[in-house]
């Protein structure tokens, strides 16, 4: 009987270790890291020759400076040693925009207590998009003022930011809904100014995904 004792106080000790020696095997024989590319490290490809980038160097967003929904004046420099995510839109858009303000209601949310992760929603329709139109939309969305802000300013500034900056491809509706092209992609960024993820912003799972990584970059600093 005793010796029937010690052998079930064996085998228990041997279960309560798997968990322990699991553990230690991770840390030691394996690495755990999740790798978030770093886009356009060797600069950007420019067939048509439309926007002026450096050759062989890294790309960062460029300077610019646009309007808030509050009257402030927002630009490059407010991204500085931030997280920033970013999309395009307009207020007006009849498609794709609603889901994508949803989809990025969540991410103010998630983030709403982060001083270092801040939204910049961007109009491409900026004549109709005034600061005060613009308000109204972020009241519509629950926006954190101090945190979500939607940008307006000069139209060719813009579009040359969009395409140029953010490498996405953006063509002027000339004032009809329907005639606006942009992307529904949210651009993640990082605090030296370059982009580190293009996420749809239609799709519940790449936000997911979005969100995932703005904690590691914010995190991991």
């Amino acid at each position: 009987m005793k010796g029937l004792r010690i052998l079930q106080g064996f085998v228990l000790l041997c279960i309560l270790m798997i968990p322990v020696l699991i553990i230690v095997f991770l840390k030691t024989m394996t690495t755990n890291t999740y790798q978030i590319p770093v886009f356009y490290e060797t600069g950007v490809d420019n067939p048509l020759q439309a926007c002026e980038f450096e050759e062989g160097k890294q790309h960062s967003i460029p300077e610019f400076e646009l309007t808030s929904q509050n009257n402030e004046s927002i630009g490059r420099t407010d991204m500085n040693g931030k997280v920033t995510i970013v999309d395009f839109f307009f207020t007006s858009c009849p498609s794709i925009c609603p889901v994508m303000s949803t989809e990025m209601e969540r991410v103010d949310d998630v983030f709403r207590n982060e001083d270092d992760v801040q939204i910049f929603s961007i109009s491409i329709d900026p004549e109709y998009d005034t600061p005060e139109i613009l308000q109204s939309y972020a009241m519509k969305h629950n926006a954190n003022p101090d945190k979500w802000h939607f940008l307006t300013g000069d139209k060719a500034s813009i579009y040359e930011l969009a395409r140029c900056g953010f490498i996405l491809p953006t063509i002027d509706g000339e004032g009809v809904a329907d005639d606006f092209v942009h992307s529904d992609k949210f651009i993640l960024v990082d605090g030296d100014g370059r982009i580190r993820g293009y996420y749809s912003g239609t799709s519940r799972e790449d936000v997911d995904r979005l969100i995932l990584e703005t904690k590691i970059l914010l995190y991991g600093k």
